[in-house]
């Protein structure tokens, strides 16, 4: 693995012509998981509502085996703008050798204007695991059950756990 101090990862990273006078991804705090990937747009992009757009990053990345980038939202442009990642969050693996991309999608009410040199997404690298199936003729069981979508969320009443509450008495 190419790990450095502090569990730092090596990712080779090559600016594309139409990246090469943006900044490479960088942490912006000391403590950051993520880095801000810029858009590598030849023009405004203008997004309106509803729309989305594969925005160039202007950058190519080799990760080593056993990571991969997971290309996230950031928080500010989903929150003012409605403006987030569609494919949330967007998987490289370490054998893509092609230009990072980041769906973006309008979610918000007017249109967003996506610029040169924007942030316009995070971009986090992570180990992988890897799974191995072990095929077995039944699962054990757990309170949860085959609760699923929102049922644990749901109030435990006299309807029962992770069933709808049936309202107050009376109705």
């Amino acid at each position: 693995m190419n790990t450095g101090p502090g569990g730092q990862v090596a990712v080779s990273v090559t600016r594309l012509p139409h990246g090469r006078d943006l900044p490479l991804p960088a942490y912006e705090s000391a403590q950051a998981a993520g880095m801000d990937l810029m858009a590598a747009v030849a023009s405004p992009l203008d997004l309106a509502p509803g729309a989305r757009a594969l925005v160039p990053s202007g950058i190519a990345i080799a990760l080593p085996a056993g990571f991969e980038a997971q290309v996230r939202p950031r928080s500010g442009l989903a929150a003012k703008q409605g403006l987030t990642v569609l494919n949330s969050p967007g998987t490289i693996d370490a054998d893509y050798r092609g230009e990072v991309g980041v769906i973006l999608i309008n979610l918000g009410a007017a249109t967003a204007r996506i610029e040169r040199g924007m942030r316009i997404a995070q971009m986090v690298v992570a180990p992988v695991s890897r799974a191995i199936w072990e095929e077995v003729d039944s699962l054990d069981t757990t309170d949860r059950g085959e609760g699923g979508f929102g049922s644990t969320g749901l109030a435990k009443t006299e309807s029962g756990p992770g069933k709808p509450d049936a309202g107050p008495k009376g109705e």
